[in-house]
């Protein structure tokens, strides 16, 4: 089992909207170093850290799993889509996506201020300068790390 951070921005897609529909597709990632891990490494059962971005307070909300291998992410292909892509073809999609299940709330946020409080953390890479990445991976050590801090 491996586990994973992903981010979204709760305007777009929240923890609460993920309880509601209990799987999503987790699509529009439109970063190839992104894409090679949902590709090459995530797997059915996998854990992840649901993460809002780009917030008031950023941090870590829930905890979800991947319930999907990687498949061609549908939006690519569509030009009213944000995510579309004029130059990837059908018969060699540039973009995959897997589907995420919710499992729980976290009873508080996590915030990015803790986690960069934390010297255990120091090697992290979303505390890292100028990660930007929406989809990264986590160690075992740093997610347990992080779900003891709930």
């Amino acid at each position: 089992m491996r586990y994973w951070l992903m981010k979204s921005e709760p305007e777009e897609f929240s923890i609460d909207a993920l309880a509601k529909k209990k799987k999503e597709p987790w699509n529009g990632v439109r970063n190839y170093q992104a894409r090679n891990f949902m590709r090459d490494d995530m797997k059915v059962g996998d854990g992840v850290l649901f993460y809002h971005s780009n917030c008031e307070v950023p941090g870590v909300v829930g905890l979800a799993e991947i319930v999907s291998d990687a498949y061609p992410d549908p939006t690519q292909f569509d030009p009213k889509s944000d995510y579309y892509d004029a130059g990837s073809k059908r018969e060699e999609p540039r973009w995959l996506l897997v589907e995420v299940g919710y499992k729980r709330t976290l009873k508080r946020t996590i915030t990015l201020a803790e986690l960069k409080e934390k010297p255990e953390l120091e090697d992290f890479a979303l505390v890292r300068k100028g990660n930007r990445l929406s989809v990264m991976p986590v160690s075992k050590n740093e997610w347990d790390l992080i779900i003891s801090l709930e």
